[in-house]
């Protein structure tokens, strides 16, 4: 590959789960969610996936390719 440029990708996974949370209002429950999110009281993981997206941005340069 003598004009194989480099290019960066980035890859974007991303995770989502709905939780019950009881509140007064909806504010309150989006605080008490981010606070239970930030306490690790509410962890996503491998089950939560829903998809994974490739996105090109751009090149960087004429450089061979790292991968």
């Amino acid at each position: 590959m003598g004009n194989a440029r480099e290019y960066s990708v980035e890859i974007i996974e991303t995770l989502s789960r709905t939780v019950c949370i009881k509140a007064k209002d909806e504010l309150g429950a989006l605080t008490k969610a981010k606070h239970l999110y930030a306490n690790e009281a509410i962890v996503l993981n491998s089950q939560d996936y829903v998809i994974t997206e490739f996105k090109l941005a751009e090149s960087t340069g004429n450089k061979p390719n790292a991968i």
